[in-house]
């Protein structure tokens, strides 16, 4: 398993993630639980028309952080859209009940990819461990 899979996995069993933005000088943070590998990128999702797709268009910087049996991961990169059908696909068909909001030409649904992303696996137990994805 590489270590984008790895994020992924240690993500999808965390089940919910939280994802920080800003928002002119003060932070916003909210939980997620979208997440899929496609094409050596970490993508994310959400609707074009909330205020997260807004701070993001303003600031892409961002950052995940996820915690499941004393052991966490925190992300944090660039977010960039991809518009592509394909990746709406892939999210859509990993979470079908994204359905019931979304759909891959709605022109709302957004998908974000991770650019320049340092990632950190880390626990209180054990020594950090930070690789680039």
């Amino acid at each position: 398993m590489n270590n984008l899979e790895r994020v992924v996995k240690f993500l999808d069993e965390a089940g919910t993630y939280y994802l920080a933005t800003v928002e002119k000088d003060q932070p916003r943070v909210r939980p997620f639980g979208t997440a899929i590998a496609y094409k050596d990128k970490l993508y994310i999702q959400t609707g074009k028309v909330k205020s997260v797709s807004h701070q993001l268009a303003e600031n892409p910087k961002a950052e995940i952080c996820a915690f499941k049996d004393g052991k966490w991961v925190r992300i944090a990169g660039e977010l960039v859209n991809d518009d592509t059908r394909e990746v709406k696909t892939l999210m859509l068909d990993k979470m079908p009940v994204l359905r019931n909001m979304y759909n891959e030409d709605d022109g709302n649904m957004q998908m974000l990819y991770f650019k320049r992303a340092t990632v950190t696996f880390a626990s209180f137990t054990s020594a950090p461990e930070t690789f680039n994805i």
